[in-house]
């Protein structure tokens, strides 16, 4: 008795019941957290599926076009306009407003290197595979992506009509008129939107998808003035008013 006393001590305040095990599954087991989805077999086979439709768009592109293979090259005669393939066509358009290695190894490092990082910058774990976040996220994505496309372009022209760098040129240090100047104008066009969103409160996904979206539309916009907007001399022209008879879709 004096066992049972203590096992169950008596409390007037207190309600007892008895258990027993039962058979069954437990409401926990095999659970995961919440909100979540497996990966396998649903994003599995969504993946599977866009394969097998990359590798079929990529198959009826090559067998309805012919490589655009043109005669041996001479070493006499420069082809004019020459340009990159059309996937560093965007490199070498940046090659025409700084210099070389600040075009073709800091920036293009600068972007792996966040790119690399993001993963370890947004590690939210709530909100998994929702698109931009939210309508918020979505609207400074969509400014983002709009303040891209009017001031990369904006800066090019400048560049191309009034190049403070080339005036500096033999007249300043090159580190001055060939990196610093087109660092801080690339830094400032890259960095402004951040603020904007920094002023609005923004999450951390939500700076990361301005960032984001500002680096990739300003990939695309370089890639198609470097291909559709460059002639002869690779000046800038409109693509109906390209001289010597040369149209940028002829290397296709």
């Amino acid at each position: 008795m004096a066992a049972e006393n203590q096992l169950l001590p008596h409390d007037p305040a207190k309600t007892y019941g008895l258990m027993a095990i039962v058979r069954g599954e437990a409401r926990m087991a095999d659970k995961g957290p919440e909100d979540t989805l497996f990966s396998f077999p649903l994003v599995a086979l969504l993946e599977v599926l866009m394969l097998l439709g990359t590798g079929l768009v990529v198959l009826l592109i090559s067998v309805l076009g012919n490589a655009p293979l043109e005669e041996l090259a001479n070493p006499a005669v420069t082809t004019n306009p020459a340009k990159a393939p059309w996937y560093f066509v965007g490199f070498q358009e940046l090659l025409e407003h700084m210099h070389p290695t600040l075009a073709g190894v800091v920036v293009p490092g600068l972007g792996l290197t966040f790119l690399v990082l993001l993963p370890f910058i947004d590690h939210k774990p709530s909100g998994p595979a929702r698109w931009f976040d939210g309508p918020r996220g979505r609207k400074l994505t969509l400014l983002a992506a709009l303040y891209a496309l009017v001031v990369i372009p904006g800066l090019i022209l400048l560049d191309n009509s009034f190049s403070l760098r080339e005036m500096l040129r033999g007249r300043a240090a090159d580190w001055v008129s060939q990196w610093l100047i087109p660092s801080l104008a690339l830094g400032i066009a890259i960095l402004l939107p951040a603020l904007f969103a920094r002023r609005r409160r923004a999450t951390t996904r939500e700076m990361m998808l301005v960032l984001f979206t500002v680096m990739v539309v300003t990939a695309f916009v370089l890639t198609l003035i470097g291909f559709l907007f460059r002639g002869p001399g690779f000046r800038l022209y409109w693509p109906w008013q390209m001289p010597e008879g040369y149209n940028p879709f002829n290397t296709l």
